[in-house]
């Protein structure tokens, strides 16, 4: 879809522009891989076999590859697991079909493809990944945006003045690596024992609706986990069509990695029907129902995937947007951004929306780029897209919310501090807290050596910054 692209930084040779050229959707034959040579075309669009041969562990990735990956992934795999992993190993059957689907042949040339692969960079990492010195910032948390610590009841976080996330199961078809609920998200691994959601899932829901009758203010709900995909149709229809009830609210968001990661899932009648049902009783209350996705590189974006993206809107889903993450080794060149987001726009009918900074979880600096990279990408992306189809990139800052990247108040390059300001006084709940500046952190890898030095001393006295 594009030439490459010179991302060099402020001050070197000019960059040579992206060049656009339409590129259609494939759906690479999943009949390359061993263990899938006998699945047919019916099977690989049935959500549930789907859902019943997705990659757990590593003997299973074993029957699905066969001999194809050395025996050094495998070891490098299980470094990880042992050590830094903060998701299990969850991939549907969908996206390990777009890994190394360009491989050279034998298991050298394949399992190079693989491990440079940037859809298997974020869904099932490896020891060699990880930062051999900062793997992990000093700032790093579990629930690194405090959502639970602003739950009004389990489950509803409050942090926007008009939007609420509403947080009704714990599970995804898929677990990405670097999941900003980990602490709370999948099955627990050796590095981290999962929160769990106590009250049982109607009790939770009806403490839910309650507060939201409680709370007029409150116009926007995000649905979301855990994925909703994850919820049985009829359990979900019945939440939404009460939210519907609610006269204050006018915006209602489905969050929904398996719009990419299980397309399936949202190709099934039963599914395609009930969704035209709420579309219909949201089109009549006047309220915008719309999907949100996630979807890292162009290479996840399928025939499949913009199938379900348009079954979604011919049922009256207002609009599919795609919310991603900037991701190191996966798309942070201008190059790799336009090419998604014109797969994205172009192709499936699912609008850019956002990119985010990862957040700072653990065993996370890998992924992570600094803030003025970010700022750099957004810089670079403007002006070929649409106005409405340009992603924002924006950085979700601890007790503040999304911002921009370029609204930063302040910004210690050197030791990779940004500071942000609030607009309102959701999350800490004090007035005085619009005055204060809260900081973001840059990873350390990539300060200059001062920087490096200081966070290795004092910087690791959080009073310190």
């Amino acid at each position: 879809m594009s030439l490459p692209m010179n991302d060099d930084a402020p001050g070197q040779p000019a960059r040579r522009p992206y060049t656009y050229a339409r590129r259609p959707l494939a759906e690479p034959d999943w009949r390359r891989l061993p263990g899938w040579r006998g699945v047919t075309e019916a099977q690989w669009r049935d959500a549930q076999w789907q859902r019943a041969h997705c990659v757990k562990t590593p003997r299973q990735l074993r029957q699905v590859t066969g001999d194809l990956l050395q025996e050094s992934f495998y070891a490098d795999l299980a470094a990880d697991a042992e050590r830094f992993a903060t998701m299990s190993m969850l991939i549907t059957p969908q996206l390990l079909n777009v890994m190394a689907r360009d491989a050279g042949a034998g298991p050298a040339g394949y399992t190079e493809a693989f491990l440079a692969d940037p859809v298997r960079r974020y869904l099932l990492p490896v020891r060699s990944d990880r930062h051999p010195v900062w793997p992990s910032h000093p700032r790093a948390q579990r629930d690194s945006l405090h959502e639970a610590e602003m739950w009004v009841v389990e489950g509803l976080t409050h942090r926007y003045p008009t939007k609420v996330l509403a947080e009704l199961l714990s599970t995804c078809p898929q677990y990405c690596g670097h999941c900003t609920r980990m602490d709370l998200v999948g099955a627990s691994t050796p590095q981290v024992v999962k929160t769990r959601l106590t009250l049982k899932p109607v009790d939770r829901q009806e403490l839910m609706l309650d507060y939201l009758k409680r709370t007029p203010g409150v116009r926007d709900v995000v649905v979301s986990g855990g994925d909703v995909a994850n919820l049985p149709w009829p359990r979900l229809e019945a939440f939404l069509l009460r939210l519907l009830e609610l006269e204050s609210v006018r915006d209602i968001r489905l969050a929904t990695k398996a719009l990419v990661g299980l397309p399936q899932h949202w190709l099934q009648p039963a599914v395609v029907s009930g969704v035209a049902r709420v579309a219909a009783v949201a089109r009549r209350r006047g309220v915008n129902l719309a999907v949100h996705t996630h979807a890292n590189h162009v290479n996840s974006v399928t025939p499949l995937v913009a199938e379900a993206a348009g079954a979604l809107l011919e049922a009256g889903v207002r609009d599919v947007r795609n919310q991603g993450v900037l991701l190191r080794g996966v798309n942070t060149t201008a190059a790799d951004l336009l090419d998604l987001c014109f797969a994205l726009q172009g192709e499936a009918q699912i609008l850019p929306y956002y990119f985010y900074l990862c957040d700072m979880i653990p065993n996370a600096e890998h992924w992570r780029i600094p803030v003025h990279e970010a700022q750099r990408l957004q810089e670079s992306i403007m002006g070929y897209l649409p106005g409405y189809a340009t992603p924002r990139l924006v950085c979700d800052v601890p007790y503040v919310g999304k911002r921009w990247v370029h609204q930063v108040d302040g910004y210690d390059r050197e030791r990779g501090i940004s500071y942000w300001t609030k607009s309102h006084g959701i999350g800490l709940g004090e007035p005085a807290d619009l005055a204060r500046r809260f900081p973001f952190y840059d990873p350390i890898d990539t300060l200059p050596e001062p920087g490096r030095r200081w966070w290795s001393g004092e910087g690791a006295d959080p009073e310190a910054s």
